[in-house]
């Protein structure tokens, strides 16, 4: 780092520079609790941010953990201790200031040393570390920071491992597969874990290997900071507008260090200043601020995400001391637990005063390397959740806080996002002060961090932590197992720093029955299906065989408010899988199976055998498990969906994966979407038609739902069509209005004398809704052998367009991908015989020839058997 050279930030008046980036790392290790850095030839460059394996992997020292089984040569790295050095410089501090070294992201046990002096420690991932060195730092000195192993210190607690045995015991007892072959996570780690504040996914999960992350992951800069500074600020929408053109109210707090005067300024989104005040500064400044025209944030499917910037200034008379700016926006966000009209309460989310089905999915981190997760490619995940008309992201408790990239993508797309705090699946030892400070500490700075984001919907306290604890300890629990933190430190942090954001306690929760995944109250988690597991779901629990006992057709049954979790298992595209690996890829092969972190690695067979017939080459599971991912998130959403507004939300597990695996992702690690991201931008549309047959008479009801505040009114047409292409067993035309945020049965059709021969579907007839179509039997028994005659036609720079018309009844049609960047503008879906469709095709490979594009069916995948 060269002072004056690299500046990256200006102070309040916009000319001397106040932020120096620290760079030029070099990297080396030494064996656990050192004291010193090694000497000689053992260091090499580091990647800031980044992290350690990202270093080793730069160096030529480290294979790619993710490429073929080269996971398990890393397993070594987080057994040493790892030393960052580099040479500062202290560059001309504006008069006043004070130095600070900034580290926003230590990873996770740190020293920090300046010319071999201990400066600070810290043993976070979830907060950032300041350290004044204004008196510590003279012309050049030699930065050390020390990683030491992530368990430094710590002995595993008691009362976490007795929690975990009994979670074993109560899987076992419900009829789950256990499996244990390479256990992962909280059934396998050291629970050492539980008293340090790393990712709990780091230890590995039935969707991620163990690889824990370590190091700078975040960048090191040098600081200046003026002697009166804002320290924080939190804007919140206290009224809204009577109607259009009218004024808005927000509550601005403005926290400072004292003396001067603090100004505001209010731009909205056309950059026009329309609202401004000042007060004399104060620790404290509480004001009301007033917003002609206002201009609300909205999610995209219900309008303008509108954002306006806030600028909050100290001045000393026409000084200004120090600057802050936001981006806000105009929105309230509550949640309506009313009575229901089913016996129970809703969860329900009110967005600017409209109740809403929030249709969304679950982030997990990008990458287990958290460091090398860029920005671009964080919006590029959002913008494929918007895309696929999902409308909320939860962030689960198992991984990080997410970058800014994130949280400014889902404002700018206008996504809410259901934030947990960052405790999952295991007991966390509360009684314990040095958690109980670290906790604090995190709570205070992730809540002032991200109170002002008009996409924040909800903190929420836990993934599964207080329900797990509840099923497994049945009223005998002992005490201090983390309920201090969910009763009591967090929402007490939430009221105080951010009043009138709603705090859930956990996720799955609810206060109507006496286990936490019930379907009266709150939020569930509905593992019936896929784990076999009885959660609280209910409906018939006698089963024909184990793959009904997962089958996707027990989501029927489910009477849950709000499914915040909910999922089934698939293989990315073989082009991901071949990018990943050199080895063969071929069924029950070790590279195959090593992509697998559920267990037992055969979960899915019984599922699979019972769906579309077992499979028996790769290419065939691969298309047979993103069929199935596809049909039951598809048929489940379309139920949940029906049940608004008893039901408000569906959040499918997950969107994304952190490595190249197969997993319950809806996008592969690459960014490629799924047969079923396809499938839930059809069901995710704000207004649905779909089919439901009904289990007594066999008669297939169609149903309109209408999420969208305003009533729809449409023509629909819904058929018993014949694959064969004949002419359709049964017709009914259709003209329904359905009320805003209603959904209802509009019309049904018979039930089929032959289910195999035929299909259901409904259409709208302007084409403004998706077509909804509904198979009556199995994959493996409809005659699915439908193929396409294809004409691809090269247009514009980057641009194909693929002309299809099928012969038969043609499924799974998509064009192949061909990598990372490939977009389709359709894929997945059925063509029935004589139909024509049009695929849009962007992002091909530099050099690559259209020509070579392959259009791929069912019937393909099946003769690859």
């Amino acid at each position: 780092m060269r002072t004056g050279t690299d500046a990256t930030g200006t102070d309040a008046t916009g000319r001397a520079p106040t932020a120096w980036p620290v760079t030029g790392f070099a990297l080396a290790d030494t064996g656990p609790g050192a004291d010193r850095p090694p000497s000689g030839a053992a260091w090499v460059p580091a990647v800031v941010p980044g992290g350690v394996h990202e270093s080793l992997i730069a160096a030529g020292r480290l294979p790619h953990p993710y490429r073929d089984r080269h996971e398990r040569d890393a397993a070594w790295i987080e057994d040493r201790t790892w030393w960052y050095r580099a040479e500062l410089h202290r560059p001309d501090v504006p008069a006043g200031h004070r130095l600070t070294l900034e580290l926003a992201g230590l990873d996770t046990v740190a020293t920090v040393l300046l010319d071999g002096v201990e400066i600070a420690r810290h043993a976070s991932q979830f907060r950032p570390l300041a350290i004044d060195v204004h008196d510590l730092l003279h012309g050049t000195a030699e930065l050390l920071v020390r990683i030491d192993p992530p368990f430094t210190g710590l002995t595993e607690p008691d009362g976490p491992r007795a929690t975990r045995d009994r979670l074993r015991s109560f899987f076992a007892g419900q009829g789950a597969p256990t499996g244990d072959d390479e256990p992962s996570g909280v059934m396998s780690a050291d629970l050492s874990m539980t008293l340090r504040r790393k990712a709990l996914f780091s230890w590995g999960w039935d969707f991620a290997p163990r690889l824990p992350s370590l190091g700078l992951i975040r960048p090191v800069t040098l600081r200046a900071a003026p002697p009166v500074r804002v320290t924080g600020a939190h804007w919140r929408t206290l009224a809204l507008p009577d109607g259009p053109g009218g004024a808005a109210r927000a509550a601005l707090t403005v926290e400072t260090t004292g003396g001067g005067t603090v100004h505001w300024t209010l731009r909205d989104p056309d950059r026009r200043a329309v609202a401004a005040g000042h007060a004399p500064a104060a620790p404290r400044v509480d004001t009301e601020v007033t917003v002609p025209d206002a201009r609300l944030w909205w999610t995209h499917d219900l309008g303008e995400p509108a954002r306006d910037d806030l600028a909050v200034e100290v001045r000393d008379g026409d000084r200004v001391l120090d600057r802050r700016t936001e981006r806000v926006g105009l929105r309230t966000v509550t949640v309506d637990r009313s009575p229901d009209t089913e016996g129970g309460r809703h969860f329900r989310f009110v967005l600017n005063g409209v109740p809403v089905f929030a249709r969304g999915a679950n982030w997990v981190p990008a990458s287990m390397l958290v460091g090398s997760v860029g920005d671009d490619h964080v919006h590029r995940l959002v913008t494929l959740a918007r895309d696929a008309q999902m409308t909320m992201l939860r962030v689960w408790g198992g991984g990080l806080y997410e970058s800014d990239a994130f949280y400014d993508a889902c404002d700018e797309l206008g996504l809410l996002v259901w934030q947990d705090f960052m405790f999952a699946c295991v007991d966390y030892p509360d009684t314990d002060p040095d958690l109980r400070a670290e906790v604090a500490a995190e709570a205070e700075h992730q809540v002032r961090r991200l109170r002002s984001r008009p996409c924040l919907a909800l903190w929420c306290g836990n993934n599964e932590a207080s329900a797990l604890h509840a099923a497994i300890w049945g009223g005998d629990e002992p005490s201090g197992w983390g309920d201090h933190f969910y009763d009591d430190l967090l929402p007490g942090t939430v009221e105080r720093l951010s009043p009138g954001t709603p705090y859930w306690r956990g996720s799955p929760h609810g206060e109507l029955e006496a286990h936490g995944n019930g379907v009266l109250d709150g939020d569930r988690h509905a593992w019936e299906v896929w784990h076999g597991a009885d959660l609280g779901a209910g409906g018939p629990q006698d089963f024909d065989g184990p793959g009904d006992r997962v089958h996707f057709l027990r989501y029927r049954h489910d009477r849950g408010r709000f499914i915040s979790e909910f999922g089934l298992h698939a293989a990315p595209e073989l082009s991901t899988l071949r990018r990943w690996t050199d080895e063969p890829l071929e069924l029950g092969s070790p590279a195959l199976l090593h992509r697998i972190k559920d267990t037992p690695k055969d979960k899915g067979a019984a599922l699979l055998a019972t769906e579309t017939g077992v499979p028996h080459t790769a290419r065939a599971y691969i298309a047979a498990s993103m069929a199935v991912q596809a049909e039951g998130l598809g048929y489940g959403v379309a139920h949940y969906r029906r049940r608004q507004p008893v039901c408000s939300g569906t959040l499918v597990w997950q969107l994304n994966e952190p490595w190249p695996g197969l997993s319950w992702s809806v996008l592969d690690h690459d960014g490629v979407p799924k047969a079923a991201w396809y499938a839930l931008r059809r069901a995710f549309a704000p207004v649905v038609a779909t089919l439901r047959r009904d289990d007594g008479t066999g008669r297939i009801e169609v149903w309109v739902t209408n999420s969208t505040p305003a009533p729809w009114t449409g023509r629909l047409t819904a058929r018993l069509a014949r694959f064969d292409g004949s002419a359709a067993q049964a017709v009914r035309q259709i003209t329904a209005t359905v009320d805003g945020g209603a959904s209802r049965p509009v019309a049904a059709l018979p039930a089929p004398a032959a289910p195999r021969a035929v299909f259901a579907e409904v259409v709208d007839v302007t084409g403004r809704i998706p077509r909804h179509r509904l198979f009556l039997d199995r994959l493996r028994h409809l005659p699915l052998d439908g193929t396409v005659d294809a004409a691809i036609h090269a247009e514009a720079p980057g641009r194909t367009r693929v002309e299809i018309t099928a012969r038969g009844h043609a499924y799974a049609v998509r064009v192949e991908p061909t990598g990372p960047a490939f977009r389709a503008s359709d894929a997945y879906f059925d063509l029935p015989h004589g139909a024509h469709a049009t695929i849009d095709v962007t992002g091909l490979p530099s050099g690559f020839d259209p020509a070579a594009l392959r259009v791929r069916t069912w019937r393909d995948d099946r003769r690859d058997e």
